[in-house]
């Protein structure tokens, strides 16, 4: 009996040791149904989906590969190994730091060397910058509280030059021109264009387009129906530019003589606008029919301020008997002026504060052509092909009434055909006998 409790006793002790070591050799959980101890597939959440002994780091924490070989990818590493130094990703340059390209977030888009300003925080018009664009345009300010206010103010404009290039479609260069130093609120005081001015009931009617053969390019300064570029100074009398200009060719095509007109004459003697601040050509073809015709510039110069009116009807060198509607077709509009002469236009004038040079395509966002502010003159249109990739461009050739030290000698080049700023939008003319 004895023999058998002892026999007994050492069986259970190797079996209880027999588990120990399977439990210590990791064999696994035995099946019944299998008879065997089944391997545990490793895996699922916070576990490798392999044995340890062999090292497939992968998901959420751990690199990609084992550290032995140092692929460095993901958030916040280098993109390659640190030996090669394509320097890629967020906080890094773009190329390695041997060569200097400055690009990308806070950076300047050239070497320091050459004072570009734009980008995020950086250089948005330093201190330099503005003093360069003060000796430029010889602006002069009257006490140290003055000029840093408008110091200010340019570093903040410098910031919009930056948009609209980043956002630029054509081949417009965007920078500090002489109204880099005014606020949106001083820049339109001297636009004028007043679309709540309209009349309710218009007097205008529809103009009759010709059918015609469009030649590539036309342009009326050539034809000797347009006078030199003006200036409205600081008055809002945009609008009465236009006018006379449109007025000016249309008399100059019809008669065989370029007359320079006088645009005070409408800010003083136009009853139904508002001088300096602000107009509508509609408004103004009317006046001038009521009036009884319109003084030359030199019989009526202009003095850029609201004053009382001493027009002598007299002196009177052309008159109006009406005005035309023309489509927003750009391709009739084209038939129009090539057939007819220069056209008055209201447009939005977002882009012309910092317009240098160059055919301008702002984003819509950028130049929402449905806000009109601004009026000036189309004299003609043309076609521009980009050096390097050749893409066509076409343009209207728009005068403006802000000087020839502004833009293309005191003119707009905008894209033709989409609209593009509302250039389309509210395209008249006078009707001369």
């Amino acid at each position: 009996m004895l023999k058998f409790i002892l026999l007994g006793g050492l069986l259970s002790c190797l079996a209880s040791c027999q588990l120990l070591r399977n439990d210590k050799m990791d064999l696994g959980v035995y099946n019944p149904e299998t008879k065997h101890y089944e391997k545990p597939l490793l895996g699922a959440d916070d576990h490798d989906r392999v044995p340890h002994t062999k090292p497939l780091l992968g998901a959420d924490d751990h690199d990609r590969v084992p550290h032995t070989k140092p692929l460095l990818g993901g958030d916040n590493h280098d993109r390659v190994h640190h030996t090669k130094h394509h320097l890629g990703g967020d906080d890094h340059d773009r190329a390695s730091h041997t060569k200097k390209m400055f690009g990308g977030g806070d950076h300047d888009r050239v070497p320091h060397t050459k004072k570009m300003l734009g980008g995020s925080g950086h250089d948005l018009g330093h201190m330099g910058a503005f003093k360069t664009f003060m000796k430029e345009h010889s602006k002069v300010y009257a006490d140290h509280a003055e000029f840093k206010r408008r110091f200010n103010i340019f570093r903040q404009n410098m910031k919009k030059v930056y948009i609209l290039q980043q956002n630029e479609r054509g081949t417009a260069k965007y920078g500090a021109t002489k109204f880099a130093d005014l606020t949106e609120l001083e820049f339109r005081r001297i636009l004028g264009l007043r679309r709540d001015m309209k009349p309710e009931v218009s007097k205008m009617v529809s103009a009759e387009i010709p059918d015609i053969d469009l030649p590539v390019e036309f342009d009326w300064r050539e034809k000797g129906v347009v006078t030199p570029v003006k200036n409205q100074g600081m008055c809002g009398s945009c609008w009465a530019f236009s006018v006379t200009g449109n007025v000016e060719g249309q008399w100059a095509i019809k008669h065989n003589k370029l007359i320079s007109l006088s645009e005070q004459e409408l800010v003083d003697c136009d009853t139904t606008d508002e001088g300096c601040n602000g107009g509508m050509p509609e408004n103004a073809y009317e006046a001038i029919k009521e009036l009884g015709g319109l003084e030359t510039e030199s019989d009526y110069p202009y003095e850029g301020r609201d004053d009382k009116c001493h027009f002598n009807k007299t002196m009177a060198q052309v008159t109006v008997n009406g005005s035309v509607e023309l489509p927003q077709d750009e391709t009739m509009l084209a038939k129009w002026l090539v057939k007819n002469g220069p056209v008055s236009i209201g447009i939005n004038a977002n882009a012309l504060q910092f317009y240098v040079g160059g055919v301008s395509h702002p984003l819509k966002f950028l130049c929402n052509p449905k806000n009109l502010d601004h009026g000036m003159l189309i004299v003609g249109y043309g076609v521009h092909t980009t050096k390097y990739l050749h893409r066509k461009q076409p343009y209207w050739i728009v005068k403006n009434s802000w000087g020839s030290d502004w833009g293309e000698q005191g003119y707009y080049l905008v894209y033709r055909g989409d609209g593009t700023c509302g250039v389309n939008q509210m395209a008249t003319s006078a009707v001369v006998p």
